[in-house]
């Protein structure tokens, strides 16, 4: 038996998109990474880029589980001294730009490096229910139906 081995000229990407309304960050986070990274395809091959193109949609509108909402931190520093800084979920989700939630969750599940950047590169995350992919023909992806776990209950 031989290992099986993908070549890049052989990868096959398709479209998909997932509506992120009332699904918890954590676990849509997982399944995109998987996504992107092709661990989903019988043909996966840790080193070539085989994965999706995921469109996430209505990223505004995820749900945290527990306290996360007000209490989870994102820090990044401005790189001078004592230049740390902070922001919550709730302020992010409420700010300018909704979807860096999103994209956070799932950049942090992807490897580092050139492979992860070009995977990165298949991800496009939208605040809100619109989108420019029409022409691509996305396949849906319901994330809530996989598991109850998926969606937060009241």
């Amino acid at each position: 038996m031989s290992t099986f081995v993908q070549k890049p000229a052989e990868v096959e990407k398709k479209w998909v998109i997932i509506d992120a309304e009332g699904l918890v960050v954590g676990r849509l986070a997982t399944i995109v990474a998987t996504r992107l990274r092709g661990k989903h395809k019988a043909t996966y091959t840790p080193h070539v880029d085989d994965g999706d193109n995921v469109i996430v949609i209505n990223a505004e509108k995820v749900a945290f589980t527990g306290n996360k909402y007000s209490d989870k931190k994102y820090y990044w520093h401005t790189g001078h001294p004592g230049g740390i800084k902070e922001r919550t979920a709730r302020q992010i989700i409420e700010g300018r730009f909704p979807e860096r939630v999103v994209e956070k969750a799932i950049e942090r599940m992807i490897p580092r490096g050139p492979l992860g950047r070009r995977q990165m590169k298949n991800l496009r995350v939208y605040a809100g229910s619109n989108h420019p992919h029409e022409a691509q023909q996305p396949t849906v992806l319901d994330v809530a139906a996989l598991n109850k776990k998926n969606v937060r209950s009241a």
